[in-house]
């Protein structure tokens, strides 16, 4: 359907801040226009007064009206040639997007241990027998089991972690099952915090 005049928002060019409305960029668009450089600057400072009477909740704010020449600068497209009473170029990184983060794409031999627990390992390969290596073992060791547990791969019997342990330790910890005791799991308590993560 085309009618004369009416138009629908999305036929019409994206605001660049819509909580002041288009009637505002409407002004400023033609606040950029007017080739007298004092009239430009009353143009503006109007323009200024409209928008500190639309965020009136926002007076108390140290930084109400540097935010609201900042504001007028990212609607102008920063080509606004005024005498601004701020420094408004900190203004250019709100409009600015940041670059892409990349995303670690490390290769884990399973899944379901994850990669914290191969770091685990590589610093179980390194240490020296004692008090504190035993520790970190018996810690792995359960979070093995869990994990296993948690994500219902193959079996999660004692004989599988010793196993998992020693080959991921490249031999190194060897865990002796006839003396080793597994910390208590609740099988239901783990599958339940499984769903309640998804």
């Amino acid at each position: 359907m085309n009618i004369p005049g009416l138009d629908y928002n999305t036929q019409r060019e994206k605001l660049k801040l819509p909580e002041y409305g288009r009637e505002i960029q409407n002004m400023v668009d033609y606040c950029v226009t007017i080739p007298d450089r004092k009239a430009r600057q009353r143009c503006a400072e109007s323009i200024i007064a409209i928008m500190d009477n639309m965020t009136a909740a926002n007076r108390q704010n140290v930084d109400h009206k540097r935010k609201l020449w900042d504001h007028l600068a990212i609607m102008a497209d920063f080509k606004l040639d005024i005498d601004y009473p701020f420094d408004v170029q900190q203004a250019r990184q709100f409009v600015e997007k940041p670059a892409p983060m990349k995303y670690p794409m490390t290769k884990i031999p399973v899944r379901h241990y994850g990669k914290m627990m191969f770091e685990l390992f590589d610093k179980l390969k390194t240490m020296e027998p004692g008090k504190e290596r035993d520790e970190l073992v018996g810690f792995a060791a359960n979070q093995m089991k869990r994990d296993l547990v948690m994500w219902s791969h193959g079996s999660s019997d004692d004989e599988k972690v010793a196993d998992d342990l020693a080959r991921y330790t490249d031999g190194k910890i060897q865990l002796d099952l006839s003396k080793f005791k597994f910390e208590r799991i609740n099988v239901r308590e783990v599958k339940e915090n499984k769903k309640k993560k998804k």
